[in-house]
């Protein structure tokens, strides 16, 4: 690695400042983020621009990831004959895979490269997209063809860890919230948009009146094949302007080490309440509204409430407030603003479980009943919307916690202004970056149990089965809450008193 230069300028070549050298392959050999003069002669340019297709790329992932949370509601009108637990299943089986990729992507990192990886990543969105747009032209492809397939989704889930593994390199940890919370929320939006955009593109709805309802019927192919082509100019654009940190280079065998810190799975639990409650939610909300208050009688338009006008609403919520929950930690603390998010969660899971008490069991085919439970719609979403915001602000927040744990571990082994401080906050980087791996890939499980929840084929009814799990989720965030406190807020703590505003 190059020698380190004190002397401030200004920037170099590309932006980089000067002093940082670069070998080919566009490795930056020498990157000091928490050094001022080197941040501000050219070190925020370089961060802002990867921190950029960062965003593009992990946003292309997120889509195609829940893909299939948005088209399983439109394969029936397709030709395939599916039940909703088998729908809520293909919804389910991206999210399983996407949590276990999740740890593989995030070693990827130190050992390829994160532009290397980025490239390679975004590449792989053609294995989903591709074989979605084929199958999904064809009614008599089998169920368990379609379970493959919507696993293949799951590669985009692990575009994530990767992402914001690379990121935590790049950036000071004064600025870590921020811009782990923009990354995730640039990431997080394309869940919204695909929700919004894919039933346009498709020809299943308008949208704000400027464009209208195909005629023609229905071509989900249509979406496979502009996200496959959004992968390719993706994987480009990581290759030409993003680059490798030779600093954050790590065998796996030493990340490893974080799976052996207590913090690591304290912080997991805690994701899955957060992270694994966003995406989870924004997997079966299509289903949830169209199960609940909307039938297809009377043809083509149905009675109720027609899912694709509100569904992406969750994700866009949970997206934007990602941000505002990483600037609120940096500023008053991310356990402090976690312990609201689930306090938060409480209240309004539990105001979504009363409206749901008041709707009537919905059938297949019953339009006055479909109207009957409309008239709930408006609470229903007011209150799920409150849900979004709330694991929004706490994906962002504990995503705060998790570099400020490790830096903190750091900082009380060592004497400040020491060479020793130096080596233990760079090596509580790359364990912090580690544990994004292990953390995100846990707390993503979430997504994967919240739409099984919702299906419960060991419930015979499927509103019993909502409200049920309803009730757990509940349950589950107030321990959330107890757990953030205790760990993290209570005097008498290694984390808690003002240490807990630290973190």
């Amino acid at each position: 690695m190059a020698t380190l230069t004190q002397t401030p300028a200004a920037p170099g070549p590309g932006g980089l400042p000067a002093g940082a050298e670069r070998r080919t392959g566009r490795w930056i050999d020498d990157w000091r983020p928490e050094d001022e003069e080197f941040w501000e002669n050219g070190g925020k340019q370089v961060a802002r621009r990867n921190l950029l297709w960062s965003i593009f790329a992990e946003h292309l992932g997120f889509s195609v990831w829940l893909i299939w949370s948005v088209s399983s509601a439109f394969l029936l009108a397709q030709g395939f004959d599916f039940t909703a637990q088998q729908l809520f299943l293909l919804v389910a089986l991206p999210n399983l895979v996407g949590s276990l990729l999740r740890l593989p992507y995030t070693f990827a990192v130190p050992k390829f490269g994160g532009r290397n990886w980025t490239v390679a990543s975004a590449a792989l969105l053609l294995v989903p997209t591709l074989l979605f747009a084929f199958f999904v032209q064809r009614p008599e492809t089998p169920y368990w063809v379609f379970c493959l397939i919507a696993a293949t989704a799951g590669l985009g889930g692990g575009n994530f860890a990767s992402s914001m593994a690379n990121i935590n390199f790049f950036y000071p940890s004064a600025k870590k919230g921020a811009a782990l919370g923009l990354n995730a929320a640039g990431g997080n939006l394309g869940v919204s948009l695909i929700q919004l955009l894919l039933p346009v593109m498709v020809g299943g709805a308008g949208i704000f009146g400027l464009v209208k309802a195909s005629e023609s019927g229905i071509r989900l192919e249509v979406a496979a094949y502009v996200y496959a082509g959004l992968a390719v100019v993706a994987a480009f654009a990581a290759w030409r302007w993003m680059d490798n940190l030779s600093s954050a280079v790590s065998s796996p065998r030493e990340q490893l080490t974080v799976v052996r810190n207590r913090q690591t799975w304290v912080m997991s639990f805690l994701y899955i309440g957060t992270f694994g409650s966003f995406i989870g939610y924004s997997a079966a909300m299509p289903l949830l509204i169209k199960l609940n208050f909307w039938v297809p009688e009377p043809a083509p338009l149905g009675t109720g409430i027609f899912f694709a006008y509100y569904a992406f609403l969750g994700a866009g919520i949970g997206s934007v407030t990602r941000p505002f929950g990483g600037w609120l930690a940096d500023r008053l603390g991310g356990a402090r603003v976690t312990l609201g998010a689930f306090l938060g969660l409480v209240v309004f899971t539990l105001a979504v479980l009363w409206t749901l008490s008041q709707l009537t069991p919905n059938p297949t085919a019953d339009p006055a009943i479909a109207l009957d439970n409309q008239s709930w719609f408006g609470w229903f979403l007011g209150f799920f919307l409150a849900i979004f915001a709330c694991t929004g602000i706490g994906n962002g927040s504990t995503y705060k916690m998790i570099p400020a744990i490790f830096r903190l571990e750091a900082e009380r082994g060592t004497a400040p202004g020491t060479p020793e401080r130096t080596g233990a906050l760079h090596a509580a980087t790359k364990r912090a970056s580690a544990a994004i791996g292990v953390i995100g890939a846990v707390g993503a499980l979430g997504g994967f149990l919240i739409p099984l929840a919702f299906s419960a084929p060991w419930v015979a009814d499927p509103m019993q089965a909502t409200r049920g799990a309803f009730m757990v989720f509940t349950c589950f965030y107030v321990v959330c809450a107890v757990v953030t406190y205790v760990v993290y807020l209570r005097r008498g703590t290694r984390a808690g008193s003002t240490a807990g505003a630290r973190i």
